[in-house]
């Protein structure tokens, strides 16, 4: 399976950074390839790295991360943070945290909503400044971002 849909990133405030894909799989199979280990490991590395771990205890509370060794360059790059909010199906609110820069934690909001099997995927993050919101996106998370998209459409649209 090939995409050509991209996803739609915008900054809506000057802390915020919003992300939107329409995704051709349903929402539960999307929101299943989203928060179940073994199939994040297959779509989180955006073809940029060996996954090195995916950790997620996925109920209030608990804690997630994401690593891998980057191809080019061969350093980690890592993530985790906390689950604040869970709704099945329709929506995570969670931290995040780079660990690379372990001072500016995000809070990122993710909804999944379905219309006639093919789901809108959108991606909230929060940051504490513009400034951190604009070294977000001058660090090129654009590229791997829709890399890492297109990898979790396929992963979930295999699911069917």
């Amino acid at each position: 399976m090939t995409t050509t849909r991209t996803a739609q990133v915008t900054l809506p405030s000057e802390t915020e950074v919003l992300i939107v894909r329409e995704l051709d799989a349903p929402r539960e199979l999307v929101w299943k390839a989203y928060t179940t280990p073994e199939l994040v490991r297959r779509w989180w590395h955006a073809r940029r790295g060996d996954v090195t771990a995916i950790e997620i205890d996925l109920r209030v509370g608990g804690r997630w991360r994401y690593a891998m060794t980057a191809a080019s360059g061969g350093f980690e790059v890592a993530f985790h943070g906390e689950y604040r909010e869970l709704v099945p199906c329709e929506r995570i609110v969670s931290t995040e945290v780079y660990e690379g820069a372990p001072k500016h934690e995000a809070l990122t909001t993710v909804t999944f909503a379905e219309t006639d099997g093919r789901t809108t995927l959108e991606i909230r993050q929060q940051v504490a400044s513009r400034e951190v919101r604009d070294a977000i996106v001058a660090t090129g998370m654009e590229d791997g971002l829709q890399d890492a998209l297109d990898l979790l459409e396929q992963v979930a649209a295999a699911r069917r």
